[in-house]
């Protein structure tokens, strides 16, 4: 095999649906909810919550992962993390990220910019406590985005064990992020590549300007 091979030919049409303009309706981020609960519900559509998360550091370095919303209403879109990973001290630099949904079963993508801030505590501490056991002490085993080796991993994840055993508390580096959108794209695939991109923009007076953007 060779080690440079071309993808040049790697392509498909795009003719799951279509987009119109007025059928969204004026508030995008209940848009973006009914398209999460869409994919939800749609057979073989795996991970619909997993989204994007890109960040650009104080050196003007972009950077990009994927995490999982874990809320989303009138007040923005939630991921959990620790603070003191990569993507913590980036947003610590620089609060403005874009977060990237993409459904290929349903030929679907949807881009959210906007600005980065924590959760409260005790928004923090709700979530924590709702996840499986093994979950909470992996936040304690793992020094996020540090050198680590696999021994050392799961020697941490034993002491954690041995520490709080099925009761770990939040650390205080894990927690919440909340992007508070004031740019939201609803992107459908079309055929011949002429894709429905349709653009919500915060204005001053608190709402959203609607248009359609050329794909």
């Amino acid at each position: 095999m060779p080690l440079l091979m071309s993808f040049a030919d790697i392509r498909r049409s795009y003719d799951h649906a279509q987009l119109d303009d007025n059928a969204l309706g004026d508030d995008p981020l209940a848009v973006l909810v009914q398209w999460v609960n869409e994919a939800r519900t749609t057979p073989g559509v795996i991970d619909p919550t997993a989204m994007t998360l890109a960040t650009v550091n104080a050196r003007g370095q972009p950077s990009a992962r994927t995490v999982l919303l874990k809320a989303c209403n009138a007040s923005g879109l939630v991921f959990y993390t620790h603070y003191d990973s990569r993507k913590g001290h980036e947003l610590a630099d620089n609060p403005r990220a874009c977060l990237l949904f993409y459904w290929p079963g349903i030929e679907r993508q949807i881009r959210a910019e906007g600005t980065v801030s924590k959760v409260s505590a005790d928004e923090s501490d709700a979530y924590f406590y709702s996840r499986p056991a093994g979950s909470r002490l992996g936040a304690y085993a793992s020094p996020q985005s540090q050198p680590i080796t696999r021994a050392q991993l799961e020697h941490r994840l034993q002491q954690a064990i041995d520490d709080y055993g099925d009761h770990p508390p939040r650390p205080e580096n894990w927690g919440g992020y909340r992007l508070v959108p004031d740019y939201l794209e609803f992107w459908q695939g079309r055929r011949c590549r002429l894709h429905d991109r349709i653009v919500y923009q915060a204005n001053q007076q608190g709402s959203w300007a609607r248009s359609r953007l050329a794909p």
